[in-house]
């Protein structure tokens, strides 16, 4: 119980943060989705990055080391540092001083510009709608095994109880169940995101992404000194470490197939509607490199010792414990101090409610823009497109509790895989928007149509949502990438070039 209390007001802080910063806000919609162009260099870095890290980094990265051993980290962590620094660099500054210039606030009102079409903002919307409900999905479910795996009962290898859960009247073994912890952790992101939008989602972003950072290196080092130091840690689980499933291949741990095509799913970020978003609330092109810089040094920091520790797990407990509970069991077993767990159960929360927020706040502002508003026969008042943005977060935040209810078994790493690896299909869609004089409507309509039917083939193939591999070894999304850029190529090809004025405008 000492553990919930203390979860409990860390969720109380945040809420008193977040709507201090509606203190802030300045009544007007465009304040309410790009905070006035006005977060400067340092909380546009933990905005950026606090959006990138969600359930997948912490609970996912740490179940699937504990799976499939050391190996995970050069699968996503340390490429990812490097191409998210050139996305942000190559696409977002880019973005941000054309969205600056010409009063953009969603990907889509640039695209639809960009390519001369109207029609296109109605394909392209549902398709992203589809693949950000996945990424809101994990966080749900991966708050829900982090809380469930802390407050559950503690019980010895032989099955005797050490410690009874905290509420035995819910469930079997004392935990407090998903649907509650669900119900929670979206109640309060929705709190703040209705009250202040981009800007209280850059306050409390800030300050969960220093707080899941904090606790992340505590865990590491509590966890690590109860094991023994460093060495002893990785002594208990030497004979275990290394794999527990073959690749595709046939070779121990990851194949080279598997770990080279792994480098196309980072490039997601460069088609992500929240991060576009981040992006446009930047004072200026200069507070953009802090993120650059700095970006891959905090990618390290949380990653290094998320994947030691499902590495070290797989000495502590068999390997048919969920993998999504690893990280939430691991710290219940070896930090003893309730406080100290609960304050590193907060900070995994941190990293999970700092996604949510700005991926919320997108659908949101998405929905108003480029489908409302663009519709509208008449001007709407400020109030008027707020009343429209938060009721669309509303109805977004009700369908993603009931299917995370649904879906509860899923894995957290795989269901992301699925969505980074649609967004990353999606990138030449970008590049070639802003780096190819010659790139046309119908290109954009090929590239966007071709990844989506081959993301729905794979998905399906993988059983909605599976760890899925082609070729012997390569990813899906590595083969998306390919066949979007190759159908954007030629539908350019194909057609007439844009017009001159629209050259003009956008190089």
């Amino acid at each position: 119980m000492t553990t919930v209390v203390v979860i409990a007001i860390y969720l109380g802080l945040l809420l008193a943060l977040a709507l201090f910063s509606k203190t802030l806000f300045r009544g007007t919609s465009k304040d309410y989705f790009v905070a006035s162009h006005s977060i400067g260099p340092f909380m546009l870095l933990m905005s950026v990055f606090g959006t990138t890290m969600t359930a997948f980094a912490l609970v996912g990265s740490t179940g699937k080391a504990f799976e499939r051993g050391i190996g995970t980290y050069g699968l996503m962590a340390s490429s990812s540092g490097l191409i998210h620094a050139a996305c942000f660099l190559l696409i977002g500054i880019k973005l941000w001083a054309i969205g600056k210039r010409y009063g953009y606030v969603t990907q889509i009102q640039y695209f639809r510009a960009r390519f001369e079409t109207k029609a296109f903002g109605y394909l392209l919307f549902p398709i992203l709608v589809l693949l950000v409900i996945p990424y809101l999905l994990i966080g749900i479910i991966g708050a829900g095994k982090t809380i469930a795996g802390v407050t559950g009962a503690k019980l010895k290898p032989n099955g005797d109880v050490i410690a009874p859960g905290v509420f035995p009247e819910w469930t079997d073994n004392g935990a407090i169940p998903p649907w509650f912890t669900g119900l929670v952790i979206s109640a309060v992101v929705l709190t703040y995101i209705f009250a202040g939008g981009s800007r209280a989602a850059a306050w409390a972003n800030t300050f969960q992404t220093l707080v899941f950072m904090v606790m992340g290196i505590l865990a590491f080092y509590l966890i690590s000194d109860r094991l023994g130091g460093l060495e002893a840690a990785i002594d208990q689980a030497k004979d275990t470490h290394k794999v527990r499933t073959l690749s595709e291949g046939g070779e121990v741990g990851t194949s080279k197939w598997t770990f080279f095509s792994y480098m196309f799913i980072p490039l997601s970020v460069g088609m992500f509607p929240h991060l576009f978003q981040h992006w446009l609330t930047a004072k200026s092109a200069k507070s953009f490199k802090l993120t650059v810089v700095a970006h891959p040094i905090c990618i390290m920091i949380v990653w290094v010792p998320c994947v030691l520790i499902g590495t070290w797990a797989t000495g502590l407990f068999p390997s048919d414990i969920p993998s999504g509970a690893i990280l939430a069991k691991t710290v219940g077993k070896l930090v003893g101090n309730p406080i100290i767990v609960g304050l590193v159960t907060a900070g995994i929360l941190a990293a999970i409610m700092s996604s949510l927020d700005s991926q919320f706040l997108c659908l949101g502002t998405m929905f108003t823009n480029d489908i409302v508003l663009h519709r509208a026969k008449k001007e709407y008042t400020d109030k008027q497109t707020l009343f429209m943005a938060r009721s669309f977060i509303v109805a977004i935040v009700l369908i993603t509790y009931v299917c995370a209810l649904l879906l509860y078994e899923k894995s957290v790493f795989d269901l992301a895989i699925w969505c980074f690896s649609g967004f990353a299909a999606l990138t030449p869609l970008v590049i070639a928007a802003l780096y190819w004089k010659r790139a046309t409507k119908m290109g954009a309509y090929a590239c966007v149509i071709a990844v989506t039917l081959s993301w729905l083939t794979f998905f399906a193939m993988s059983g909605f949502g599976g760890e899925y591999f082609v070729l012997g070894g390569i990813v899906p999304a590595a083969i998306m990438w390919l066949i979007g850029a190759a159908a954007m190529i030629i539908g350019s090809l194909l057609s007439s070039p844009p017009s001159g004025k629209t050259l003009a405008k956008f190089f």
